[in-house]
């Protein structure tokens, strides 16, 4: 088996390359490379599609239950407020600084670390699934999405994005709706027409003040916001249609599809979805993996945050080394101790049910 002590050299080695390689979303090709020749290099076979690579345990048993462990590769773009170069992997008072170091570099070699711990067993409950994907920032196609269905049946996942090793058991999912509400034109001197403005108002206090019937244990309700609006074209015409967006923050309570249904019996305008992709998730506190990291001093909490949990239709947990409040900034970096616990961690939980 494994020691841990060289698991975590080769993390750190290879977050350092990472890091120093470009992978801006749609632009993974290069830390693809590093990931495929990275496993090659341990004896094992990966799998390729586009800028996902993914590979299964040595003894994989397709008459056990399998665990996925995912985490990406790509990257947002450098912000203004960089005073380093964002691809120099320098590691300075315990820190490892660059781009992707600790969103979600950290969280994406720790998980390699430990499917090499396991790898080699023999003696396993359940199988293993590496998933390094694509396009997580921007929730692309060609990401997590692309893949899922050449990875086979999967019973549970672990997904890896910075929570300071806490256990995020739930997720708000996102909708962004676009609403048009109708009247009909006419000249404002002479009080013909219908003004689409005021019949937008009453939609849009309705999304102000209505509350879902259901509530959310991590969450609490639905929050949803007016954020764009946009009507008229001259002073004296009244607007025959008002357009404005709302985003939706959906709760692990209803389903993205559920939600929309709702809003549409009760508001006149027309609401179109531009997608119900990004779904609310949850998982069971009486889960095994809960309640392995509970045992080992855990707290779960719910995420405000996406990740690739949202395009998953399977119970996931999200949790991983660094720190979601770093995540984006300037001089973006994660601890190296943040990455050992992350390794011991996901490794302890595991043994407990594996």
């Amino acid at each position: 088996m494994p020691d841990i002590n060289t698991l975590y050299q080769q993390a750190v080695e290879l977050l350092q390359k990472l890091i120093a390689t470009q992978s801006f979303s749609r632009q993974e090709e290069g830390t693809a490379n590093i990931i495929e020749n990275f496993l090659k290099e341990k004896g094992i076979t990966p799998n390729r599609k586009l800028n996902n690579i993914w590979a299964r345990n040595k003894h994989f048993d397709a008459a056990k239950p399998t665990i996925l462990l995912n985490s990406h590769h790509d990257t947002v773009k450098p912000n203004s407020g960089y005073t380093r170069d964002p691809l120099d992997a320098k590691i300075e008072d315990g820190k490892l600084y660059g781009l992707g170091s600790n969103d979600a570099g950290g969280c994406l070699v720790s998980l390699i670390a430990v499917f090499l711990y396991f790898y080699e067993r023999a003696d396993l409950k359940y199988n293993f699934c590496l998933a390094a994907t694509a396009e997580e920032e921007i929730s692309g196609l060609n990401g997590i999405e692309l893949v899922f269905p050449d990875l086979g049946k999967i019973d549970f996942g672990i997904i890896g994005e910075p929570t300071l090793m806490q256990l995020a058991v739930a997720e708000r999912g996102l909708m962004v709706l676009d609403c048009v509400a109708h009247g009909k034109a006419g000249h404002a001197a002479r009080e013909e027409g219908e003004n689409a403005i005021y019949n937008a108002m009453k939609d849009i206090e309705w999304f102000r003040g209505f509350k879902f019937p259901k509530e959310s244990e991590a969450f609490g309700p639905i929050k949803m916001s007016v954020t764009v609006i946009n009507a008229g074209s001259q002073h004296n015409v009244v607007p025959a249609s008002c357009s404005f967006v709302v985003d939706v923050r959906v709760t692990d309570a209803y389903r993205n599809e559920e939600v929309l249904d709702i809003i549409r019996e009760h508001v006149k305008c027309d609401v179109k979805a531009r997608s119900t992709r990004l779904k609310p998730s949850s998982i069971d506190k009486g889960h095994p993996i809960v309640k392995a990291g509970l045992s080992l001093g855990r707290t779960t909490y719910g995420s405000p945050t996406t990740s690739d949990q949202s395009l998953l239709d399977i119970e996931t947990i999200k949790i991983g080394p660094g720190d979601s409040a770093r995540s984006h900034m300037a001089d973006e970096f994660v601890y190296l101790e943040e990455i050992r616990e992350g390794i011991e961690l996901y490794v302890a939980m595991l043994e407990k049910i594996v």
